[in-house]
């Protein structure tokens, strides 16, 4: 993937930062999905006062393109931190196992990119199936 790219998709990762609704824990997310047509979706996570229907920014990317008929991906950039912590400090914000299996079913293990930031100079990238070896997929279900 081009260098212009993976930057163009962490900085929409980062304007969707302002969008987070984090009452309960001020830990801001934001992503940028990239579909295969070169289309960007973008997500922030919501968190819910039951905790349980709150959902990720990832999560909430990849749910708008599907519902918009979009299915196959290319890559997705992820930053987040706590509030007041300056953007490029602080930890890598990487995807919760919840996610990483949303990923798996509408994903390819080995050639989705998932890109982890802190911002455009300083960011980690992976495949999927790095992150989530031994994926239970539906392959698993096929006899």
């Amino acid at each position: 993937m081009e260098q212009v790219m993976i930057e163009k998709l962490i900085d929409t990762a980062i304007e969707q930062l302002k969008f987070s609704y984090t009452p309960y824990s001020n830990f801001k997310v934001g992503a940028a999905l990239l579909t295969k047509s070169g289309k960007i979706y973008t997500g922030c996570n919501i968190e819910n006062a039951a905790y349980t229907p709150t959902n990720c920014a990832e999560r909430t990317a990849i749910f708008k393109a599907i519902s918009e008929g979009n299915k196959e991906f290319v890559a997705i950039a992820i930053v987040g931190n706590k509030a007041g912590i300056k953007q490029g400090e602080g930890d890598y914000c990487a995807p919760c196992a919840v996610c990483r299996q949303v990923m798996a079913e509408f994903c390819d293990l080995d050639t989705f990119k998932v890109i982890i930031a802190k911002d455009t100079d300083d960011y980690l990238e992976h495949t999927l199936g790095e992150l989530l070896p031994l994926a239970f997929t539906g392959k698993n279900l096929d006899k």
